[in-house]
């Protein structure tokens, strides 16, 4: 039978962390939990599952994640983020691969509970996520805060049936406080990229996430928290945005207040 190391980087996630770990009791065989000086309770509920408890200085999700990875002890891997727990059925597929584990990696879908309420919409489900794999098929990238498991070429994967639980905002505020902090965080890495923005991407492309979430997938069909997460989506889209055109205004006065 094959063995699996589960990796998870935290911070400060007391709230989460110990539904997190409880799902995957009896599905891995060694926990790698990265942490990045939580000052909670984070450490404490994590030695009492008897887990790999490493401190490590955060660099970015992307560069966190990777590092992580090489902590593990097995080639088999399955990443969660602290929020995140594994329903039964997907402990059961997992399970059968560790007898037969014959792909480099494997996908499921992730579905989100927000503000109490399963979100089965919106573009938030079925959202696919790459979590297990061979290690050394493949690397952490896209782009901050925003990661993704990417294979390396040439490799397979397969689809597993379950549901990986995301148990993602308890509050609207929350919720709109993250996207602010994301936000900043996007911009600037489009800002190093060299990437612009323009009047007309600020004002259409956030209509346009609101049409995409809200009519095309489906959003209107989770009520109330469904009209609300495609709100926010089209905000997101907007502040990215005018936080994108601030930066390059102010380099651009920067620049000419120096000549």
């Amino acid at each position: 039978m094959e063995k699996i190391s589960l990796v998870i980087i935290t911070y400060n996630e007391e709230k989460n962390i110990e539904r997190c770990l409880s799902s995957a009791i009896g599905v891995v065989d060694e926990i790698v939990v990265v942490d990045s000086f939580s000052t909670d309770k984070t450490e404490e509920i994590c030695c009492s599952f008897n887990v790999r408890f490493i401190k490590h200085e955060f660099e970015g999700h992307i560069e966190q994640k990777n590092w992580a990875v090489a902590q593990a002890t097995y080639s088999n891997i399955l990443s969660l983020d602290a929020d995140e727990a594994l329903s039964d059925e997907l402990k059961k597929s997992i399970l059968s691969v560790k007898n037969n584990w014959d792909c480099d990696g494997y996908y499921f879908n992730r579905r989100t509970n927000y503000c109490g309420k399963w979100i089965n919409h919106t573009g938030w489900y079925p959202d696919r996520k790459l979590r297990m794999w061979k290690a050394g098929k493949g690397k952490w990238a896209g782009m901050n805060p925003h990661d993704k498991f990417e294979l390396a070429n040439g490799t397979n994967k397969k689809f597993l049936k379950g549901d990986l639980l995301h148990y993602s905002y308890h509050s609207i505020s929350q919720h709109i406080q993250q996207v602010n902090t994301f936000t900043g965080i996007i911009a600037e890495e489009n800002y190093k990229k060299g990437k612009t923005t323009n009047i007309l991407k600020i004002i259409f492309h956030p209509i346009w996430k609101f049409k995409h979430d809200y009519i095309l997938k489906l959003g209107f069909l989770d009520g109330y928290y469904g009209f609300v997460i495609s709100i926010i989506s089209s905000f997101a889209t907007f502040s990215k945005n005018i936080k994108l055109k601030e930066l390059i205004k102010n380099k651009y006065n920067k620049t000419a207040g120096n000549n």
